[in-house]
């Protein structure tokens, strides 16, 4: 037996009730109430024109790099 789970009362150890609390709850401070994270002005971006902005971002990067050192800018 744990005090935990069973706490001394009048007529011996009795059961206490089991709270059904979220363990995101204690993380939380009750003081602290933080403002909704809204912005107007930024206009949402698509996941495709993300991916394909990054692609060609990568793409880029790739040919300058065989570029410098084909031409020995890098290179020995």
């Amino acid at each position: 037996m744990s005090l935990k789970l069973y706490r001394p009362g009048r007529d011996g150890l009795e059961p206490a009730p089991v709270e059904q609390r979220s363990w995101r709850r204690r993380l939380r401070s009750p003081r602290w109430r933080a403002a909704a994270l809204t912005n107007p002005e930024a206009q949402p971006t698509s996941p495709l024109a993300g991916v394909v902005f990054f692609g060609a971002l990568a793409l880029l990067t790739f040919v300058l790099l065989v570029a410098g050192y084909g031409t020995g800018f890098w290179g020995s």
